[in-house]
């Protein structure tokens, strides 16, 4: 179970096999026969849990999950033991997945609910941020084909043959996506470069240019840098960094040594990490003429070229057989000598100009979206102080009717808030009645001379 775990464990960014050769696993780990005391380092502990390295997917996380859960399943692991690459890569691995235990599949489910949830959500903050316009809805659906959405509730055998065509296709593409981002960046900071010059005067930019050529120089100037692969290359990693006498070099102890993670393989990782010596050579954080950027590509170049050298089955692992029988090669002990990219030409000038273009194309798209907002800007303000306006000739209207209403001294409506009305011929008699001769108001206590007359009777006089 540990070296199930171990071998799942080799999912890396670079791997197209990360559900394919990461499901043919070997129970038994490859036995060490060094003493290992005398290497340099942390000794492997056995038991301790690999950490998975992050795969670059979008879906990383779902994808470990996964693994994890199936590995649980005792059936399910010994039909990865027997299967092989084609089986799974058709699609025959996946239909095993309709005999695993009823626990395993729950939590499959639970994972692929949690799964269409985050991408749900991803969607939905991508219409927000555009609004709801100019969306291509079908790129964003193409998160979804590592994933049957159609049925976002329950893990089917669907489900497992999407997670593992998807994966293997991704990262099939990984590497040529790293190499045409980093020539991308290596455009833009020539453009950047010929564009600042053109701001300078004719003394300025001859010094830049003087400062460029030998900053070139400097970088160029480093130690020989050996043929990734080749014996002087393992030799001297076998010596400084594994601290052994390089007069005891032995390629299939070299092996074991540097299977980190005893899998009886070296995965991408663990061969990129033995080309750390060379880069060294060449590239220095210190240095300002030195860029890390490209250190990493060459670094990507450096494990392409052996894989290519070594990887006979080309599924991405190097077996021991594989690493013994190209130690046997003439290219291992009198290899060509290693170009570096300082020495090679990223990108040429039809290439540049082709990516000016495109910037020029999409400096103007910008601006033309900014031109767009600026309207729509001083539109959203031209309708603003319009209803401003209006606001204000509104309060006005009711600042009128508020002095109108205190001057007639009578409230609009009664002490329940209910508006008080009179019929007119009413209203008029009463108001006539209130009246003197030569229309002036009573005074407030009196009364009109006919309810007093017609009262009279009833009007007792006291001393």
């Amino acid at each position: 179970m540990m070296m199930l775990q171990m071998r799942w464990g080799t999912i890396l960014p670079q791997h197209c096999v990360l559900l394919v050769t990461c499901l043919l696993i070997s129970l038994e780990a490859v036995p060490i026969d060094i003493d290992k005391t005398k290497v340099q380092g942390e000794p492997h502990v056995e038991g301790a849990k690999i950490e998975t390295p992050d795969t670059g997917l979008y879906y990383d996380e779902y994808l470990k999950q996964v693994i994890d859960v199936l590995e649980t399943d005792k059936h399910f692991r010994e039909k990865l033991q027997t299967a092989d690459i084609e089986e799974i890569k058709s699609g025959k691995l996946s239909k095993e997945l309709d005999l695993v235990s009823h626990h395993v599949r729950t939590r499959l489910d639970e994972l692929k609910r949690q799964e269409v949830a985050r991408l749900r959500m991803l969607i939905k903050a991508k219409m927000d941020s555009f609004q709801d316009t100019g969306i291509d809805h079908q790129a964003l659906l193409k998160q979804f084909e590592h994933l049957n959405h159609q049925n976002p509730d329950t893990f089917e055998s669907k489900d497992l043959d999407m997670l593992i065509k998807a994966a293997t296709s991704d990262l099939e593409n990984y590497d040529k996506t790293r190499h045409d981002e980093f020539k991308k960046y290596e455009m833009m900071k020539e453009h950047e470069r010929r564009e600042y010059l053109k701001t300078l005067d004719e003394e300025k930019r001859r010094e830049e240019e003087s400062k460029y050529e030998e900053m070139k120089k400097k970088h160029g100037d480093h130690p020989k840098v050996n043929h990734p692969g080749s014996k002087d290359q393992l030799k001297e990693v076998w010596e400084e960094s594994d601290g052994l006498d390089p007069n005891d070099f032995n390629p299939k102890t070299f092996f074991k040594l540097h299977d980190v993670n005893n899998d009886g393989f070296l995965d991408e990782q663990e061969l990129e990490a033995l080309f750390t010596k060379e880069l060294e050579k060449v590239y220095d954080p210190k240095n300002e003429e030195d860029d890390m950027v490209e250190m990493e590509e060459e670094r990507l170049r450096m494990r392409e070229h052996v894989m290519n050298e070594i990887d006979v089955n080309k599924d991405r692992l190097v077996t021991l057989h594989e690493f013994l029988k190209a130690t046997e090669k003439k290219e291992f002990l009198e290899p060509d000598s290693w170009e570096t990219l300082d020495q090679q030409q990223v990108f040429t000038e039809e290439e540049l100009k082709e990516f000016e273009t495109h910037i020029l194309q999409q400096e103007n798209e910008l601006l033309k979206k900014a031109e767009d907002l600026q309207q729509q800007k001083e539109e959203l303000q031209k309708q603003h102080d319009q209803l401003q306006a209006q606001k204000q000739e509104l309060q006005q209207v009711v600042q009128q009717m508020e002095q109108r209403k205190q001057q007639q001294g009578s409230p609009l409506s009664g002490p329940t808030g209910e508006l008080k009305f009179q019929p007119p011929g009413e209203h008029q008699v009463g108001n006539a009645q209130n009246y003197l001769a030569g229309d002036q108001p009573l005074p407030p206590g009196h009364i009109p001379v006919q309810e007093a007359a017609a009262g009279s009777d009833h009007v007792q006089i006291h001393p």
